[in-house]
């Protein structure tokens, strides 16, 4: 019963929209629009508070619409994210054969626009058609590119305390993802002592070279990149670095930002230790002639915690029922990145993640297969009216 026109016509307004991690504001007013237009109930779709608890400027917390059910059976939540990576800034989607693509050099947005076009297209069709279906909960959240800030903020009261989830951010519809990996956030601030970089080199404590010793002693002891220990795996990175003022100063600040990922939470934390104990060792090893040594800030904070399902759960086993119903074969999967599905079941809303057709995100080269598209809203209308 899903109309592949209105489908995609709802993806193809979606994907126009421009809408980064804490500037939601406008495709959330497009969502919104977009909901009453299909039938919602103003009174049923609301954002929550999540913006004031995250700060930095958010614009909007979570959407969330609410759905009373036509019949009694436990509330269903059905989510993705409203948040789009910098690279697809400017982006302008066009249609070519089966997929859709970004027009120029930028990525498409189809990460998580599908989501979003999808979700629509599932209540668009049981409102207009009247289908019978339990009380749903439609959340689209804030800030899930930059550590799932919306999902970790959302209260589970304002979801309505659904029994079970599908998150949907992925490519193949046929693929239930059951867990994913755990990441930490971290910030070192290194300070040194400033000098005259001519006139007095010596007098001064160099946050650069601390820096610098850090980062070699990780890569050294194997902590870097993708990360390997006996049986522990995980990966690290620096993302950001920051520091210096002119050529002839002794570098007396470096700020670094990066993160650490694994399944294992001992074995995130040994990973994220290595950083702090290496940026430790290194600022005590350089020293001025007055015998001073830097010092180092190191903070970090838990961006999600990892998660496994167990395969025979109620709703994963649900999502396979579904699947195989559409003729499709489904498989299992670990995921190595963050998904809202890692604070939903942190919660306690056992969450799987489904796709929609999103492929190569985060690239010049993203785009959205439209034959998975209208399979995953027919799986999504599918998963919200089962009995």
């Amino acid at each position: 019963m899903i109309k592949s026109s209105r489908a995609i016509g709802h993806l193809m307004d979606l994907l126009k929209v421009p809408g980064p991690s804490g500037g939601e504001s406008a495709v959330a007013r497009l969502v919104t629009e977009k909901l009453i237009a299909c039938g919602c109930k103003k009174t049923w779709v609301r954002h929550d508070a999540a913006h004031n608890k995250i700060g930095e400027g958010y614009e909007v917390g979570n959407l969330i619409a609410r759905l009373p059910g036509t019949i009694k059976a436990p509330r269903r939540l059905f989510s993705g994210h409203m948040d789009t990576v910098p690279l697809c800034r400017g982006a302008v989607p066009v249609r070519r054969g089966d997929r859709i693509v970004p027009r120029s050099k930028t990525a498409l947005g189809g990460d998580n626009r599908t989501a979003i076009g999808c979700l629509l297209s599932m209540i668009e069709v049981i409102l207009r058609e009247r289908l019978p279906h339990p009380p749903l909960t439609l959340l689209f959240t804030v800030g899930e590119e930059v550590g799932l800030k919306g999902a970790r903020h959302v209260r589970t009261a304002d979801l309505g305390k659904p029994a079970m989830g599908f998150n949907y951010d992925g490519g193949n519809p046929a693929r239930i993802t059951i867990g994913a990996t755990g990441a930490d956030r971290w910030k070192a601030e290194v300070s040194g002592i400033s000098a005259h970089a001519g006139v007095h080199p010596e007098d001064g404590v160099s946050a650069a070279l601390i820096a610098s010793r850090a980062i070699t002693e990780v890569a050294t002891k194997g902590f870097f990149g993708s990360v390997r220990k006996g049986k522990k795996t995980g990966t690290s990175n620096i993302g950001s670095i920051q520091g210096g003022e002119a050529t002839n100063q002794v570098t007396d600040l470096m700020v670094l930002y990066g993160e650490c990922r694994s399944h294992d939470p001992a074995f995130l934390d040994r990973i994220t230790n290595s950083y702090r104990s290496s940026f430790e060792r290194a600022a005590a090893s350089v020293k001025n002639t007055a015998g001073e040594s830097g010092s180092i800030r190191f903070t970090v904070a838990r961006d999600y915690h990892s998660f496994e399902m167990k395969k025979d759960s109620s709703v994963v086993r649900r999502a396979e029922e579904e699947i195989e119903k559409m003729g499709l074969t489904p498989s299992l999967s670990i995921s190595n990145g963050g998904l809202d599905a890692n604070w939903l079941n942190s919660k306690g809303i056992p969450t799987v993640t489904l796709g929609a057709g999103q492929h190569n995100a985060h690239t010049l080269k993203e785009y959205a297969d439209i034959g998975e598209y209208l399979l995953g809203c027919k799986l999504a209308l599918a998963l919200a009216t089962a009995p």
